[in-house]
């Protein structure tokens, strides 16, 4: 997969709603209770617990979604020790939860640092030309709609789960696709793995569209004998949803400026 760094795509505006995002994805991260011990690997139980706690209530969940069912019991945050041992203690919720509202919530949720900082470089590189090109109201409601379509299409596919979705990627992915769809020739530096990082300069529907090939191939279970904690049917919906809204705003958006010698190796120039 390679790593994009930097775009060769100048703004109009400083994207302060692009900024405000990251900041607020940070500061809920840093809030989150017991993400240290989470990150860090040596969290003590008690920490585990609370992030437990605090994950079930604010993250999305497919069947409390899609069918109203809300659970019975839920970790309570505390500690306790069963038959196994120790570890969380499950209680009746002493909180009310919106299913629909969850979905919001957990677009600013992370499960660690690599999780939290891959979103945020995303959001960073794609986001200030999205949000130069709709306007900072038209790309909040833009980035809260593509959250949705992808939180509600992931739950759709697995109804009946009662795993938590948390990250902000379904959001990030419909950005991903309204670059793609206003910006496909605009050069994105990018760092490939090939036994060292090797720098290239390449156009973003190359970028991005094989990005999106290997969400939907993963999607699909191809590729992985696992999907583990990715989400990439999310990433899908999202993908999709962003290249759709951004479709009309196609028509009069200016062309990136055309960069100057090579697209690849230390010969290219930029003004980066």
């Amino acid at each position: 997969m390679v790593i994009p760094v930097h775009d060769v795509n100048p703004v109009r505006r400083t994207p302060w709603v692009t900024y405000a995002l990251i900041v607020a994805n940070v500061v809920v991260f840093l809030a989150t209770p017991g993400v240290t011990g989470s990150v860090t690997g040596g969290g003590s139980l008690a920490q585990l617990c609370h992030l437990e706690a605090f994950t079930q209530h604010y993250a999305l969940v497919p069947r409390e979604l899609i069918h109203g069912r809300l659970p019975s019991l839920v970790p309570t945050g505390a500690t306790g020790v069963g038959v196994q041992g120790p570890g969380c203690v499950l209680g009746p919720p002493t909180y009310q939860k919106s299913p629909v509202l969850s979905v919001l919530t957990s677009m600013f949720l992370h499960g660690s640092w690599l999780h939290l900082l891959g979103n945020m470089l995303f959001l960073f590189i794609f986001g200030n030309n999205v949000e130069d090109r709709m306007g900072r109201v038209r790309f909040l409601l833009f980035y809260v709609v593509c959250g949705y379509v992808a939180g509600y299409g992931f739950a759709l596919l697995d109804a009946d789960s009662s795993q938590p979705l948390i990250g902000a990627s379904g959001a990030i992915a419909g950005v991903l696709g309204a670059y793609l769809v206003l910006y496909p020739r605009a050069r994105v530096w990018v760092l490939v793995p090939f036994l060292i990082f090797l720098p290239l300069r390449l156009p973003a529907w190359i970028v991005l569209g094989f990005w999106f090939l290997l969400q939907a191939f993963y999607s699909a279970g191809e590729g992985v004998s696992d999907a583990g904690t990715v989400a990439y049917t999310a990433h899908v919906f999202g993908f999709v949803a962003g290249m759709l809204l951004a479709l009309p705003l196609r028509p009069g958006t200016p062309p990136p400026p055309e960069p100057r010698g090579l697209l690849f190796g230390r010969r290219a120039r930029t003004g980066w």
